[in-house]
């Protein structure tokens, strides 16, 4: 009985001690959670912004919290992204980033890829049809270089005026060699666009800031580029980081299926995918 009795208490202080941490746990300790990286991305409101939200759930699950910043200017965007305040912008295309580099030498940025294509219209609040456009009639595109010029190539292709030949998205209104209908140009920043409706005969606007204003690319416009433009909306981003990981699986987040799906649906080609 004595041996068992001491057997007995030599077994508890042995548990009391493993319980007490003196033993080794055979449980695995749990693992840390990643740490989360956050993307600063500069937008204008739609259809970047609208498109970006989209992904938000897709990239959480890849350990990255999408902060979306909204602009309404084509010019801040890239000096936050410039300044480090911003690690991407999309609001975009790649004439327009290559103009603004020219005029801003210090400024390293870069195309990370192309998302959609937003095809440029013509609108009016006076008119339904271009036949009717009057003589002397007042038309406002924007003043940045290159939407002016891509804007002066619509007009050209609508058959309203003729620049000279061999000019491209650099165009300007001193290029304009025929101009039957006597057209008044004028060149407004390309967010107050659509308040300039009121105030002349058509107006050439870009297609976010066309759907800012309610207006519908597709019913609304009386003309518009084709599918096929060239002016395709970046994500862009600081030389070099284009290379980052979070940034990769930015972008290929943003070309998948999900995403072609929602822009073909939701802007009923008014906006395009271009991937």
């Amino acid at each position: 009985m004595r041996g068992k009795f001491f057997a007995a208490i030599t077994l508890a202080a042995t548990l009391l001690l493993t319980g007490c941490g003196g033993g080794q746990s055979t449980d695995k300790p749990a693992d840390k959670p990643a740490a989360e990286t956050t993307i600063k991305i500069g937008a204008t409101p739609a259809p970047h912004a609208e498109i970006l939200e989209q992904i938000k759930p897709d990239l959480k699950s890849q350990g990255i919290n999408l902060e979306i910043i909204e602009f309404n200017d084509y010019v801040q965007p890239n000096v936050a992204l410039n300044d480090k305040e911003l690690d991407a912008n999309f609001f975009q295309h790649e004439p327009y980033l290559n103009d603004f580099i020219k005029e801003h030498k210090d400024m390293k940025l870069k195309n990370a890829g192309g998302i959609h294509v937003e095809p440029m219209g013509i609108y009016s609040h006076k008119i339904k049809d271009l036949k009717e456009l009057p003589d002397g009639a007042g038309v406002s595109i924007p003043n940045d270089p290159t939407n002016g010029g891509r804007a002066l190539l619509l007009l050209q292709k609508a058959g309203l005026l003729k620049l000279k030949d061999g000019t491209g998205a650099d165009a300007t209104v001193q290029d304009i060699t025929e101009n039957p209908k006597n057209l008044v140009i004028q060149e407004v920043e390309a967010a107050q666009l659509p308040r300039t409706l009121d105030d002349v005969d058509i107006s050439i606007i870009n297609t976010n800031f066309a759907l800012n204003a309610q207006l519908n690319p597709v019913k609304d416009a009386l003309f518009i580029e084709d599918k096929d433009s060239p002016y395709v909306n970046i994500i862009t981003v600081r030389d070099g980081d284009e290379n980052r990981d979070d940034i990769k699986k930015l972008l290929a987040t943003l070309k998948s299926d999900k995403v072609k799906k929602f822009i073909e649906e939701k802007y009923q080609g008014a906006i395009v995918p271009a991937f």
